[in-house]
């Protein structure tokens, strides 16, 4: 049985896979890691490396799981590229690939290293069917798979969880949160029409982006505090004033273009925050 729905042999089964890398969603947790490892001050290449590959190969697990629920198993999409047998090998392939990382992160990092990681996959494959039915865990489930990876990729640096990290994570945590609301309400209709039941579906529209407006701007206050207490170097609140002028925008635009402009926001916040980090220009 071929792995591609769309035609047999290696070359389609690799498209088929690599079809399950989205870039957009990818690369935040991966940054998000190195983030968290640039925290630290020290810095091991190997161990950051490890990391990020670990929490690569839990979203692809999250991607695949994903689109074979939705597709196989509800049909709930029109389309998937992998067929149930694609789908299970590459969920077996990045599961293996998480597990392999595990082990060294347990080596090199000790055994607090493979904990702190081993929850992102479990988020990962358990997204569907299970986290993505419950409006909270709908919601959090990316944002703390962004926290786990800040909070990760600073333990197999320092050997620990500092404030520092930890105030980061809880940001980004909250920060997300907000923004994951806004593009779940893009689904409002359907998702109601399945009973799925999102922030949106369960609070309306109107309160459900209240709600995602309220996070975001708890999230902002909170860098801006940290900032003031000096737990984030002074620069850090450069990236309220970049994210904030995006959410201002944002805030009059319908759901689809709202969630592209914030999303993209927060890639500007998380690059502010790492340059402010790493360069520390107003000390």
């Amino acid at each position: 049985m071929p792995l591609s729905r769309r035609g047999r042999g290696p070359e389609p089964a690799l498209r088929a896979l690599l079809s399950q890398v989205h870039p957009v969603f990818m690369l935040p947790p991966i940054a998000a890691s190195l983030f968290g490892g640039v925290l630290a001050g020290a810095f091991d290449p190997t161990t950051a490396t490890i990391h990020a590959t670990a929490i690569f190969a839990a979203v692809y697990t999250a991607h695949v799981k994903d689109g074979y629920v939705d597709f196989h198993v509800r049909g709930e999409d029109d389309d998937h590229p992998l067929t149930e047998r694609g789908c299970r090998l590459a969920l077996a392939g990045s599961t293996a690939l998480f597990a392999a990382c595990l082990a060294a992160l347990w080596s090199l990092a000790g055994v607090g290293a493979a904990l702190i990681t081993l929850p992102t996959w479990l988020i990962g494959y358990g997204h569907a069917p299970q986290l993505d039915t419950n409006p909270v865990t709908a919601t959090t489930g990316y944002p703390l798979g962004i926290a786990l990876s800040v909070a990760g990729g600073h333990y197999v640096q320092a050997g620990a969880v500092g404030a520092t990290a930890l105030a980061f994570a809880a940001v980004f945590l909250v920060l997300l949160s907000g923004v994951k609301v806004i593009d779940d309400a893009q689904d409002y209709a359907y998702d109601r029409s399945i009973s799925k039941r999102t922030v949106a579906v369960v609070l309306g529209r109107r309160r459900a982006r209240t709600l995602a407006y309220l996070l975001m701007t708890a999230a902002l206050v909170a860098v801006v505090a940290f900032a003031a207490v000096q737990l984030f170097p002074p620069s850090s609140a450069l990236s309220v004033v970049a994210f904030g002028a995006v959410a201002l925008v944002a805030r009059r635009a319908d759901p689809e273009l709202a969630t592209m402009l914030l999303v993209r926001g927060s890639y500007v916040f998380l690059a502010v925050l790492v340059a402010a980090v790493w360069f520390e220009p107003l000390a």
